[in-house]
């Protein structure tokens, strides 16, 4: 199948350009497409005033960019992400994304960084199977994993989250891409737009891709207040977002002691596919260094509590206590003051 193929430029700047491509709409031939082309573009742009067609082409499958995946389980795919945080990554590709393949249809979780990332992955998904995606499950609203999803509409997919993930993309959203558009420019984030869910989960969902059920969980806050975990029941394997980091310093945005609390419940036996990092054949080899670290934030915040300490002089004890970690967790400094602050706000109200 081809494609059609987007150049479009920033009204205000004609210097800001970027490619986006069209998947909703595939073509069996070239003649098709070219003819074809101007009407999508037309159609697409639409609601996108900034932005003003620079050029159509198309390309087959096949050549469009992809995201390299990996295979975990059967008929279970993974996209390792950098194992940074933003500022320390040139394109904010740093969440891992993954599909699974049923007899019908597909299933995506997670949508990446940006409209170009959801496009590598469709494109990836596209160079192993040509069955429909159904499905684009978000396990939760940070942008690394939410600002691709506009892709998979398009391409037909019904779009799954939590039922506080719709709240939250309106309320921080915006501010998201805003922070990306500064961080790598309007060219790399063309045609990236926030969408919200379609279908929300207030507790538990099944999604049968044909022969094949994917149990859908809503978190009570923990690393943020919209999480969802995503079980593929043939397999076992877990899908938890950013409930685990492995590598990559854990961020609280939710609540700690959720956190811990959600963490203290074994999940499914078969592979763990962490939100960053590399995937885990256990639970146990999920979550152990994140328990750790965790568990050393929260006693360290109630010691300062205790100790009556101001925020202000709190922080820094608590990210010294934390420092027997640093080697462990890339983008740590940061993140571990970051994470001293959440913690301390959360818990001196205990």
């Amino acid at each position: 199948m081809l494609y059609a193929i987007l150049s479009i430029c920033l009204a205000a700047n004609s210097g800001s350009c970027g490619a986006v491509t069209l998947v909703g709409e595939p073509f069996e031939t070239t003649e098709a497409c070219t003819a074809a082309a101007p009407r999508i573009a037309a159609g697409w742009l639409k609601g996108r005033p900034d932005w003003i067609l620079d050029g159509t082409r198309c390309a087959p499958a096949a050549d469009l960019p992809a995201l390299p995946v990996q295979p975990v389980a059967d008929g279970v795919h993974v996209h390792v992400g950098q194992v940074a945080q933003f500022e320390d990554s040139p394109d904010g590709w740093i969440a891992n994304l993954g599909f699974v393949i049923g007899r019908d249809s597909i299933a995506v979780i997670d949508a990446g960084a940006s409209r170009r990332q959801g496009e590598a992955l469709f494109a990836a998904i596209r160079r192993i199977s040509d069955k429909p995606i159904s499905h684009m499950i978000v396990t939760h609203m940070h942008p690394d994993h939410a600002l691709g999803a506009e892709v998979f509409r398009e391409a037909g997919a019904t779009i799954v989250g939590h039922e506080g993930l719709a709240d939250a993309l309106q309320g921080r959203g915006p501010t998201y891409l805003e922070n990306l558009v500064r961080l790598y420019g309007a060219g790399a984030m063309a045609g990236t737009r926030v969408v919200l869910p379609d279908v929300a989960v207030a507790d538990s969902r099944d999604i049968d891709l044909g022969g094949r059920v994917l149990t859908l969980k809503a978190v009570a806050t923990a690393h943020s207040d919209n999480d969802l975990t995503v079980l593929d029941r043939a397999t076992g394997t877990f899908f938890a977002g950013d409930l685990v980091f492995r590598g990559l310093t854990p961020i609280v945005d939710g609540s700690l002691p959720g956190w811990l609390d959600w963490m203290a419940a074994p999940q499914a036996g078969g592979p763990v596919v962490p939100g960053h990092g590399p995937v885990a054949a256990n639970w146990s080899e999920a979550v152990t260094a994140q328990q750790d670290f965790l568990t050393t934030l929260a006693e360290a915040t109630r010691q300062a509590v205790r100790d009556g300490l101001p925020m202000s002089q709190a922080v820094p004890v608590i990210v010294e206590a934390l420092q027997p970690f640093a080697g462990e967790w890339a983008s740590f400094p940061e993140s571990a003051a970051r994470d001293a602050t959440a913690a301390f706000k959360e818990l001196e109200w205990e």
